[in-house]
């Protein structure tokens, strides 16, 4: 997984002028905290705030299950070798239902682990939409014996928020937290 030296450092809490600490104050934690991705984002403060609205969607408000939005986050965060996405949805996808061995078996071959079909579709649809920015049909046309038509969508947003997510990780140097 990449993990280069950080780029653009996040903005210590002595640097935030009133409009960073604004778009900050959804994500600060009571003592204080911020985590990297988003005091690094606060360098654009409009632009966090945009993208804590959309990715309140992906994360809440889709129809998905979190153990099934996990499954795509962390197979994104694998296929564009994201350290920071992969480390952090690591632990929310504990907390979703998967296990050590899943998250693992994410890191490899789609045959790898104990997988449902539908599981097995959904590992399939973030792999050809890294390989090719495309569902094929024959995965799109199995994954609607199972998902709803906004459930289909939201597999395609999922995937296509945390491969974005993943460039500006990588790009930018965020840091895992200490």
């Amino acid at each position: 997984m990449r993990l280069d030296k950080a780029r653009i450092a996040p903005l210590t809490p002595s640097e935030l002028n009133d409009e960073q600490k604004d778009a900050l104050i959804t994500v600060t934690n009571k003592s204080g905290k911020t985590l990297n991705i988003f005091s690094t984002f606060a360098r654009r403060p409009a632009a966090l705030k945009s993208f804590l609205k959309w990715g309140n969607y992906i994360l809440q408000e889709t129809e998905l299950s979190p153990r099934e939005r996990e499954i795509l986050i962390l197979r994104t965060g694998h296929r564009c070798n994201s350290g920071y996405e992969f480390h952090q949805h690591t632990r929310i996808g504990l907390r979703s239902g998967l296990s050590e061995e899943d998250i693992l078996a994410l890191q490899q071959d789609v045959a790898e682990g104990s997988w449902s079909k539908s599981e097995v579709l959904l590992i399939k649809a973030a792999d050809e939409l890294f390989e090719d920015s495309f569902v094929s049909t024959v995965t799109w046309d199995a994954l609607a014996q199972t998902y709803s038509e906004a459930q289909l969508m939201d597999i395609v947003m999922v995937i296509g928020q945390y491969t974005q997510v993943s460039m500006l990780l990588n790009s930018f140097g965020v840091q895992i937290e200490e």
